[in-house]
């Protein structure tokens, strides 16, 4: 199955300065979609089965998000096969970034995948998110398809800190009602909402760019 000429048009669509070379980043796409493809037959690890569908619906869909964040320390929450966490890692490798996942037969093909890629800018944390230790200093939280806003930022408002004034919770979603919108509450609040162009997919997507706003001492 030769998927780097679909892989290589979408690249080219995203229109991003990838750290990687398109050429070396496709090859790598390839062979992430081929492990997705070959563990998903026994962990079912996604309902999407054929890598021509996976690659929209998942890598596409995880490197739309690109321009709306920066690094160097990205958290995943809830990565399930490693989206958007794994495409972001192999598209900026000069980023670190967490995968947070408790269901350890996807904490174990995640792990596989940063073994077989030689992926050293990602570390696997097979636990339940309560329980992470954070970096002190974290850029992005991003999630996809994880839960509704008001209990990712719960569950995640302890690393909002002094430290990480600059920090951006990331909520991927495919429409966004107003009523989850009205979840969150100081000290946090919506920054932007951003609709996205997801190359070979159309379907709706929303990008929640979530700040924090003062904070106590």
């Amino acid at each position: 199955m030769n998927l780097l000429p679909q892989i290589m048009q979408g690249l080219q669509a995203l229109n991003y300065p990838f750290a990687a070379t398109e050429k070396t980043l496709a090859e790598l796409i390839e062979r992430y979609l081929l492990l997705i493809d070959k563990w998903n037959k026994v962990h079912n690890l996604t309902a999407i089965r054929h890598p021509q569908d996976m690659l929209y619906q998942h890598v596409m869909d995880s490197l739309a998000v690109l321009p709306y964040i920066d690094g160097p320390q990205v958290i995943d929450v809830g990565s399930g096969a490693g989206l958007p966490g794994i495409p972001i890692a192999l598209a900026r490798p000069d980023w670190q970034v967490t995968l947070v996942e408790s269901n350890q037969k996807k904490a174990a093909f995640m792990q596989q995948v940063k073994i077989e890629l030689a992926l050293q800018n990602i570390n696997v944390a097979a636990k339940r998110v309560e329980e992470i230790s954070a970096p002190k200093k974290v850029n992005i939280i991003i999630t996809r398809a994880f839960s509704e806003l008001g209990e990712f930022i719960a569950l995640t408002r302890r690393w909002a800190t002094k430290e990480n004034t600059g920090c951006r919770w990331i909520a991927m979603k495919a429409n966004c009602s107003e009523e989850e919108l009205k979840q969150i509450h100081e000290p946090f609040e919506i920054e932007k909402v951003v609709t996205l162009t997801v190359p070979g997919l159309d379907a709706a997507r929303q990008l929640i760019i979530i700040k924090t706003t003062d904070l106590e001492d």
